[in-house]
């Protein structure tokens, strides 16, 4: 499945490599996800501002808007090399659609496997006005109905966009004394003042580093609640719903809301408190759901301590939780059933 860009072209796609070192992973030498989040979102953000720039016209930087889920196939460690590969798929008239495969390569057998798959949605920016998103140059269908089904995709995360949009009001606040294995007891916040080295040229944060930080957060909930080393399993949609400029300060709150016998889901959202002379109010700027999985030290899965729900809130969240687990879980067993034949 591929896709050309403008017509006189060549694929709209690239790959990016980088060796993981030990400051890119945890104390057990598993690779964070927020490192791999990063590096999708760098490649991503390279292919769509290429793309976006490749007819004359007022120029542009692209910016994330969504990630759709992401799942963590294999723990990449210290050592390996990332192998990030991206590649337009769909082009609407705001947004490019990108989709991104990750490749672990341990360069002393040579052996490789695939570690990650992730699709992207990014809208072009004007540089003149960070604010006004600009058209985005059509790309070129090998068959029509790659065209018909990216259009699918793309119908289906705006709605989706939406719907989280409609219910982004929760808060989360701290608990004292709270008991071991409740929400209280393993919630988490991060206060981080937005700086130059976190932003674009342009003065408003990369997706990447914003999704590395959630990943943080996300990972400090799951230690604290079964105190084990953990890793990233996957990560259901992040929505961007306002840029995080810089100067800023963001809080990056964390909090469990599911426990399965092997899993936990933490729902992370990330709060922004804009400049000092902004008129605008605090915000919600981007939120998303981490699931995270508990290993021994030979890397074997271990149960999961379960959570103890106390609120007419966490119960409903834990409910909710439960309900795309389950969803999850079908779809996966859906995806492992051999072909039958004819």
């Amino acid at each position: 499945m591929s896709a050309r860009g403008p017509a006189g072209a060549g694929p709209a796609a690239i790959q990016l490599s980088r060796i993981m070192r030990p400051d890119d992973a945890n104390i057990a030498g598993n690779v964070h996800g927020g490192t791999i989040l990063k590096m999708i979102e760098e490649a991503g953000a390279i292919i769509s501002t290429r793309h976006c720039n490749s007819q004359s016209g007022e120029h542009c930087v692209a910016a994330l808007a969504r990630v759709e889920r992401t799942d963590f196939l294999s723990p990449m460690c210290i050592g390996e090399v990332a192998h990030v590969s991206a590649e337009i798929t769909y082009t609407s008239k705001h947004s490019v659609e990108v989709q991104v495969n990750v490749l672990s390569e341990n360069i002393l057998t040579g052996a490789k496997r695939v570690t990650n798959r992730a699709t992207l949605w990014y809208v072009p920016l004007s540089l003149k006005n960070v604010d006004k998103v600009l058209e985005v140059p059509p790309i070129q269908y090998a068959w029509k109905e790659l065209e018909q089904e990216g259009k699918k995709r793309y119908e289906e995360q705006k709605l989706e966009r939406l719907v989280t949009k409609q219910r982004n009001g929760d808060l989360i606040f701290p608990v004292f004394n709270p008991e071991p294995y409740t929400v209280g007891y393993s919630q988490s916040s991060l206060i981080h003042l937005v700086g130059p080295s976190d932003c674009t040229l342009h003065g408003f944060v990369h997706g990447g580093v914003t999704m590395k930080l959630m990943d943080e957060v996300a990972g400090i909930v799951a230690a604290r609640h079964c105190k084990t080393n953990i890793v990233t399993a996957s990560v259901d949609a992040i929505n961007f719903h306002e840029k995080l400029k810089k100067g800023c300060v963001i809080t990056i709150s964390g909090r469990m809301t599911f426990t399965s016998n092997k899993s936990m889901e933490i729902e992370v959202f990330v709060d922004a408190d804009p400049f000092v002379d902004e008129p605008k109010e605090r915000y919600r700027a981007v939120s998303a759901f981490f699931t995270y999985v508990s290993l021994s030290k030979e890397g074997k899965p271990l149960p999961v301590p379960q959570l103890v729900v106390e609120t007419e809130d966490e119960k409903r969240r834990f409910e909710d939780g439960k309900g795309r687990y389950l969803q999850t879980k079908a779809k996966r067993q859906v995806q492992m059933q051999p072909l039958t034949q004819q």
